[in-house]
């Protein structure tokens, strides 16, 4: 394995966590990150089971599990607070074997970040193009205006549901779509408990995740032509969500301007027929981009992650392409499964707005048994990494 060297475009939660994976297993890795600095933007995330395993195989569970809150009972309700369906912790943790976690998206990437050799993390370089051949690929990257190039045995990209490693390989992919809705959402101090919960309203949620740290990490959702933007995006969400029940309006008065995130929901409505390309291939966002309808994105990342380096534990001899077509077919149907799931669960859930469809609904999810329903929340957190992680 002596010289295996992999270059990882994207410098986010999924690049860092495939570098970490192939880090482990003995490759050279080079992080190229376009942002002037190594950070995540973003408020918080949860982690399901799931991911919590592939942070445990990449050694970092102990730390991310202090850093984070362990999910306390919620579930579903309506915007008068009802209750549609309720989640037991401990249940799912029984179900599981962990639990989930809320953890602030700077946290668990400050965490993969300083797992790595800070040699390998190189900010400020915007890949341009890539090219694949037989025995190795070469990455074109700008870095200060001056364009540069580096060759490697395998190269990841990691870059996002914008990705040019998709792009410029994968041509004949469509573009992202927009998946109908808009989000805001924010990372707020917030001394006093709160259920990690979901609620709907017509075309319209609200959710709430403690993290561990004082700080509670809210989202909302709604239905709405793509690119909109307001000139105080709290004030929006404030006549959005306001009149909903406590302690939603609690939370948005103690919610600063400045630290509400807008942006449209985007994911790859059409599947790709492979993830991989010669010596390269895709992980995260860049390969599966999804609606955040089942809390997965940051976790099939890191299932890619480990399972990428799983695969190439043998690092870049003539096994290389074998080990990349067994993660392709190991991840793409499971990451693809999950991400057509999730755009249902949207469709369902908080793009519903007829209000009959609404009222059929709810009665639906109160009438079906907590265990049905923890059940089928369990089927897309129970993964196990490879038994070679």
């Amino acid at each position: 394995m002596t010289g295996s060297h992999a270059v990882v475009v994207g410098g986010g939660i999924g690049g860092l966590s495939a570098a970490l994976a192939l880090h482990r297993r003995g490759w050279r890795v080079t992080v190229l990150e376009r942002a002037p600095e190594l950070r995540e933007v973003g408020a918080g995330l949860t982690l399901m089971a799931n991911a919590m395993r592939g942070l445990d195989a990449l050694g970092l569970g102990p730390a991310v599990r202090r850093s984070g809150h362990s999910e306390t009972p919620g579930g579903i309700r309506t915007s008068t607070g009802r209750w549609l369906s309720r989640v037991d912790g401990e249940v799912m943790t029984r179900l599981l074997g962990t639990t989930a976690l809320g953890i602030h998206r700077a946290t668990l990437h400050r965490l993969l970040r300083e797992a790595l050799p800070t040699s390998a993390l190189h900010v400020g370089a915007e890949v341009i193009d890539v090219v694949t051949g037989p025995a190795d690929a070469e990455v074109r990257y700008r870095r200060d205006g001056t364009p540069d190039a580096v060759r490697a045995d395998l190269v990841v990209g990691a870059d996002g549901v914008h990705s040019v490693v998709r792009a410029r390989l994968w041509q004949q992919a469509p573009p992202p779509a927009y998946a109908g809705s808009t989000a805001w959402r924010a990372a707020i101090e917030w001394p006093e408990p709160v259920p990690s919960a979901i609620t709907w309203g017509r075309g319209a949620e609200f959710g709430m995740v403690p993290l561990g740290d004082g700080r509670v990490y809210w989202f909302g959702a709604v239905n709405a032509p793509p690119g909109g933007h307001t000139a105080d995006e709290l004030a929006t969400c404030r006549k959005l969500f306001g009149t909903w029940h406590d302690p939603i309006p609690a939370l948005l008065a103690a919610t600063a301007p400045e630290a509400v995130l807008r942006n449209d929901i985007l994911h790859l409505a059409a599947a790709l027929p492979s993830y991989v390309r010669g010596r390269v291939v895709l992980l995260g966002d860049a390969a599966h981009a999804m609606t955040p309808n089942l809390g997965q994105g940051a976790g099939q990342a890191i299932e890619d992650a480990v399972v990428l380096g799983a695969v190439c534990a043998g690092g870049a001899d003539e096994g290389l392409p074998a080990a990349l077509a067994a993660y392709d077919g190991q991840r793409r149907p499971r990451s693809q499964a999950i991400a057509r799931a999730a755009y249902r669960t949207g469709r369902y859930g908080q793009q519903l707005r007829n209000p009959l469809a609404v009222a059929a609904r709810n009665t639906l999810l109160r009438l079906t048994p907590a265990h049905t329903a923890l059940r089928g929340m369990a089927r897309y957190a129970d993964w196990q990494p490879p038994a070679a992680a």
